[in-house]
């Protein structure tokens, strides 16, 4: 028996996000989408972001544009122009805790994620950052993944898995991994396990210092 929380980045996209409500809906399943800001500029994309807000999925910000990790770009105005534009764009559909996930350029744990004004801002609009325990890549190899996310969550007691809603393929084989999973025991649960959670509504209650870059104060060297 293990927990496992399922998590969506980099929707909301037609063709495939509506695939992987109806898989969530029939199993029964809770999920976080963790969208971008640009895309809910498109009617049809912020209609699926509501459409999972209705059957009880959580919204978070995924950033604005997912371009360059935030860690590695300068200037104070990143948190603003990435965090705070797409948490205007979900505006009612947001979750209390303000779910945001940000991004290492390849699902890197590492000081890419985060800079100091970052984390200031994160703090001070009270914003909860969500990390990750397993990610099996299934961008990078869409018919593959499966084997790699099972051993995944066979190796720790609960797994926060990060997988893509995006026109790569990959998500043909959820319903297959959901199968998998559940006749090995998993049980399903949409909150994160704590140690993935290390600012929650606005206060630092894990250590962020491996994921926090020092790009700004070099920059003033």
């Amino acid at each position: 028996m293990f927990d496992l929380t399922l998590t969506f980045d980099n929707g909301p996209e037609p063709g495939v996000t509506p695939y992987v409500l109806d898989i969530l809906r029939e199993r029964g399943i809770k999920s976080t989408f963790f969208v971008i800001g640009e895309k809910l500029g498109d009617p049809e994309r912020r209609r699926l972001a509501s459409n999972a807000h209705d059957e009880g999925h959580w919204i978070g910000n995924h950033t604005f544009t997912h371009t360059v990790p935030l860690g590695q770009q300068r200037g104070a105005e990143a948190a603003e122009s990435e965090i705070g534009r797409t948490q205007a764009a979900i505006g009612e559909l947001a979750h209390p805790y303000r779910w945001f996930r940000p991004f290492g350029g390849g699902g890197n744990l590492d000081d890419r994620l985060l800079k100091p004004s970052v984390v200031e801002y994160l703090t001070r609009h009270k914003h909860s950052c969500v990390l990750w325990n397993a990610i099996p890549r299934d961008w990078d190899d869409p018919d593959g993944w499966v084997e790699r996310a099972l051993a995944q969550c066979f190796s720790q007691p609960w797994s926060l898995m990060v997988l893509h809603d995006l026109p790569t393929g990959a998500m043909a084989h959820l319903e297959r991994f959901i199968d998998r999973a559940e006749k090995a025991g998993a049980r399903f649960r949409q909150d994160f396990p704590p140690e993935c959670v290390p600012i929650r509504s606005g206060k630092i209650v894990k250590s962020i210092d491996p994921y926090v870059s020092t790009i700004e104060e070099s920059a003033k060297q």
